[in-house]
């Protein structure tokens, strides 16, 4: 470390005092240095590196409309934003959440889902889907805009639906963001008005989609706020944002990027691709800066068509085109890819359909993280934030109507199981874990999409036919060992056959 020019002026009259003033800045930088952060430090390979201080609502109000906005554009024109939405969707909905009510009492929960199941086919506001496709739709929103409201419509009991209750599904620009601010003794957040505790207190709602063409004559009007307890709000928390980003939002410009990179290839090969060959003239020195080049009849070149040959002016000699071999467009396209699939937090091989560089092994272990990062959305984002509310609502309209003696009534969820890669081992785990008494018939049915009660009563009416037919299968666990031997009435011997 040099001296400074007031070092240097401080040493011609006390030379004790400049040695100790430099010593002191040795060790200050030798600590700076030694506790810092590189990712702190400050250089040219930082410069313009612009990091923000400001809360995540800041960030959200000013870039959650245009990002959202942006990833609706790719997602429509996309394959790559299109395929990674629908992996996430396929892989958190599947065929559905499935509720089962579990209050102990089996009356009274098989009376509640039935009910229940009734209601589902009739819960959609538009009169469309079920509460399954509600779900399907719901989570597309949610990744793909990044958060999505759904609305609580109690009906009137002369409508004739089996519980007077429907859900809206609203997109996020029904939110009114442009009211921020303080009210009363709460305060607003885009929209979403809080109470002195933090609590979400009304949600400021616009009557119809602000980009709808009646939408756009009704901006005018101002939102009305909707009370909390009416609507469920969906959307990922990454930090303590009161609103949503898009799932892609890290990767939108890769994907454009990728988008224009693959627009200006094939343009170059389709222009390389039309020439066919070009006639120079004999002197290619005399034919000046700009020469003319017409086609065949003489008219002049100004666009490209396949089997394209331009006469430049004197034109004797003619020229093959050669296309160009450019090299690195799949290495390229495959490293972008690697990034947009990671920005997804879907696997490669799922976004793409490549399978071409994994086998079984890699494949089954490379599933595994995505799986496990399935199971905290569907536990920790999905069901507390849609399907709790929502079979709260149930609960809650149906016990009004006398339907249920009690308006809270337990539920278990059942998200739908991963397809197995190797079924049949699968099936043995499955299996084990049932005669381990670690997991129930079924809770194993409702993994794979179905209700419980439905698939056992369709196994007793088939089981009652069989013996009313005579018929034994070896596959009916009362009449076959898994060995393939005659059930015996003696347990003891039963299983001595199984061990066998």
């Amino acid at each position: 470390m040099s001296a400074s020019w007031f070092d240097r002026a401080i040493a011609t009259v006390a030379p004790r005092a400049a040695a100790r003033r430099v010593l002191a800045r040795q060790a200050f930088d030798t600590l700076t240095h030694t506790r810092g952060y590189d990712g702190a430090a400050r250089g040219r390979r930082t410069d313009g590196w612009r990091a923000s201080a400001s809360s995540a609502d800041t960030e959200i109000g000013v870039a959650g409309a245009l990002l959202r906005n942006r990833m609706r554009d790719l997602v429509r024109n996309n394959p790559h934003a299109a395929k990674a939405v629908a992996v996430l969707v396929n892989n958190i909905i599947g065929a559905g959440i499935m509720p089962r009510a579990a209050s102990g009492d089996d009356k009274l929960d098989r009376k509640v889902d039935a009910l229940f199941e009734r209601w589902s086919s009739a819960c959609d506001a538009d009169g469309q889907l079920d509460f399954y496709g509600l779900q399907t739709l719901i989570c597309r929103e949610m990744v793909e805009a990044g958060e999505v409201l759904v609305r609580r419509r109690l009906r009137r009991p002369s409508d004739g639906l089996p519980v007077p209750l429907q859900l809206q599904v609203l997109e996020a620009d029904f939110l009114d963001a442009s009211r921020t601010g303080a009210i009363g003794s709460g305060r607003l957040v885009q929209g979403i008005e809080f109470d002195p505790l933090g609590q979400r207190r009304a949600y400021w709602l616009h009557g119809e989609h602000p980009g709808d063409a009646f939408g756009a004559v009704q901006a005018g009007a101002s939102s009305r706020a909707v009370p909390a307890s009416e609507i469920a709000h969906v959307y990922e928390k990454q930090r303590t944002q009161a609103r949503g980003v898009p799932w892609g939002a890290p990767v939108i410009r890769s994907l454009r990027d990728l988008d224009d990179y693959e627009v200006a290839e094939i343009v170059r090969k389709k222009t390389e691709a039309c020439v066919t060959a070009i006639v120079f003239g004999d002197d290619e020195a005399q034919q000046g800066i700009a020469p003319a080049v017409v086609d065949a009849d003489g008219n002049q070149v100004e666009q490209f068509e396949p089997g394209l040959i331009a006469y430049a002016r004197g034109g004797k000699d003619i020229r093959f085109n050669q296309p160009s071999a450019t090299g690195g467009y799949a290495e390229y396209k495959r490293a972008s890819l690697h990034t947009i699939s990671a920005g997804f937090r879907v696997p490669y091989e799922l976004l793409t359909g490549d399978l071409s560089q994994v086998n079984y092994s890699s494949i089954r272990a490379g599933l595994v993280e995505f799986r496990r990062q399935i199971d905290a959305v569907q536990w920790q984002l999905f069901i507390p934030m849609l399907c709790q509310p929502v079979w709260r609502w149930f609960t809650e309209a149906a016990w009004a109507t006398g339907q249920i003696p009690r308006p809270d009534i337990p539920v278990e969820w059942s998200p739908p199981k991963f397809e197995a890669v190797d079924p049949q081992k699968d099936a043995m785990a499955n299996l084990l874990a049932i005669r381990s008494g670690t997991t129930s018939l079924a809770e194993v049915i409702a993994q794979q999409g179905r209700n419980p009660d439905a698939v056992l009563a369709e196994i007793a009416a088939t089981n009652a036919k069989l013996d009313a037919l005579g018929l034994v299968l070896d596959s009916d666990p009362r009449r076959v060992t898994k060995t393939g031997s005659a059930q015996s009435n003696d347990p003891a011997q039963t299983d001595a056959a199984e061990q066998d």
